[in-house]
């Protein structure tokens, strides 16, 4: 299953409205970079790990 990560969901003084999907390790690997180039996060595995748990299953349409 391809998984979301949509940064209007939380909260930044940037208003990012960037959303992500792909498979898990895609979507991970340009989330991580996103939050660090835009939001000035820094990467570490505590970040990563409070990232994966944000992550949320694409919602298919049924076709």
């Amino acid at each position: 299953m391809r998984k979301v990560m949509d940064c209007r969901e939380y909260p930044s003084e940037v208003g990012c409205t960037l959303t992500i999907i792909g498979e898990e390790d895609e979507v991970m690997g340009a989330a991580v970079q996103h939050a660090v180039a835009v939001h000035g996060e820094e990467d570490t595995q505590e970040f990563r790990d409070a990232l994966r748990g944000m992550l949320k299953t694409e919602a298919t349409s049924g076709v």
